[in-house]
């Protein structure tokens, strides 16, 4: 069993590895999924996306700031049912703010260069969700709770 800094140094490889991540939020019709380019801050408490405005996804988020983000290492393969690993943050999600703004860009650009023209566009939002709670499922049950201070 891992210990809780083996858990963060996992939780950051994870986050480092990969480029896309599982969306949820909701409006008073319930659940809706998106499939979505993620970066993060290197502590951690911070994952990013961008969004247009006119989506699904941006009004439920003006509605209820309460989001869920799953990312994985799956390959859609039969061991992964034993070597995947998979993480849900829980978190809130508000706009990325005009004084925050060219840093979060920059650090979402820095993984995702060829997102520049869609992150800049005048319809493209910045969100930033400020992750409450992780928890991450490996060996398919083995469930760890990493609680963001």
């Amino acid at each position: 069993m891992e210990t809780e800094q083996q858990s963060w140094e996992s939780l950051a490889k994870l986050l480092r590895e990969q480029r896309l991540c599982v969306l949820a939020t909701q409006d008073t019709r319930g659940p809706y999924a998106s499939l979505v380019a993620f970066g993060h801050t290197d502590d951690l408490h911070t994952l990013l996306f961008s969004t247009s405005r006119q989506t699904h996804k941006y009004a439920n988020l003006s509605a209820a700031s309460q989001v869920a983000i799953l990312i994985d290492d799956s390959r859609n393969v039969e061991e992964d049912f034993h070597g995947a690993t998979a993480v849900t943050a829980i978190g809130r999600a508000t706009l990325v703010a005009k004084d925050d703004l060219v840093r979060f860009r920059d650090l979402f650009l820095a993984k995702h260069p060829g997102l520049a023209v869609f992150l800049r566009a005048p319809t493209c939002a910045l969100i930033r969700v400020d992750v409450e709670r992780y928890y991450i499922v490996t060996r398919f049950q083995s469930v760890v709770e990493l609680k963001v201070t």
